[in-house]
């Protein structure tokens, strides 16, 4: 590590970097007090940021609608970003950042004085998973989907995807599936695919789940591919009799869940469809 002591790394508050053990908050931060903030991961691999425009384009979404300014430009947004990594030095991390509303007298209504939203940053290195643990895959469980109406937002608020993803960590998962009505909306922190007669199939877009920036991506990819995807309303049978399922998210990239509640996916291996799309995906970050 570049700067700071080992176990207690330089990270960014509000205009300044400080090392992680004396960053300190206010207790009338609105995050704290309500979860009233956005945040994004952005992954970092041999030191450069993946998809970095994408995820500053979802930043800008989720602060707007929740009515908070982006304190920042994109560009000042990257700067701080480089800045982070070039502290860590040339690894594969994840960068982590969060706006809030900022410091104020605790009511649940807006402030209706201008209140400077609160950023912090940091970054941690990230262990990357390879072709052993993807021949092992993960097991998942389903559960229902207990969340609010408004999972497109990438809230900092996230006790229903904790309690979500403890449920399944329980019972010896490494994840768990939701479902709202009968119908698959993504995991507790991550997006959901399934596979059947050689076909990707997606839940669609909506405000009932996160849109991942891998949803972008694995478009791009299967199209490459020649697999053939599709987004669609998804019942709970299809996924527990799917011959894939494949779980995204930016730290953990592209995995195949072999089992789930306990039984096995298709033939208990990666499929035909992870393989290729695994492929894609490592060629993708191979010519960063």
């Amino acid at each position: 590590m570049i700067a700071g002591v080992a176990g207690d790394p330089l990270v960014y508050l509000n205009g300044a970097f400080t090392p992680l053990s004396e960053a300190k908050i206010s207790v009338l931060d609105r995050g704290f007090l309500f979860g009233d903030g956005i945040y994004e991961v952005v992954p970092v691999y041999r030191g450069k940021p993946f998809r970095m425009a994408q995820h500053l384009a979802r930043l800008s979404r989720s602060l707007a609608s929740i009515e908070i300014a982006n304190p920042k430009s994109n560009d000042e947004w990257e700067t701080l970003v480089r800045r982070l990594v070039e502290l860590q030095g040339p690894i594969d991390q994840a960068v982590y950042f969060q706006v809030t509303r900022g410091v104020a007298k605790r009511d649940h209504a807006f402030p209706t004085t201008p209140v400077t939203p609160t950023v912090f940053a940091m970054s941690s290195p990230f262990q990357r998973l390879g072709p052993a643990d993807w021949e092992k895959g993960i097991s998942v469980t389903t559960a229902a989907d207990e969340r609010w109406l408004h999972c497109d937002i990438k809230s900092v608020s996230l006790l229903g995807n904790v309690l979500a993803r403890q449920s399944a960590v329980a019972q010896g998962a490494y994840e768990a599936v939701l479902f709202r009505d009968g119908f698959l909306t993504e995991g507790a922190a991550a997006n959901i695919w399934i596979v059947r007669d050689g076909r990707l199939l997606a839940p669609p877009r909506s405000n009932l789940l996160l849109e991942g920036i891998r949803y972008g991506l694995l478009e791009e990819l299967a199209s490459e591919s020649g697999v053939t995807l599709e987004f669609r309303q998804i019942t709970r049978e299809e996924v527990e009799t799917a011959d894939e399922i494949l779980l995204t998210s930016a730290t953990k990239e592209i995995l195949p869940v072999l089992k789930i509640d306990g039984r096995p996916v298709g033939a208990g291996k990666p499929g035909p469809v992870f393989t290729a799309l695994r492929a894609a995906y490592d060629k993708v970050l191979a010519a960063l």
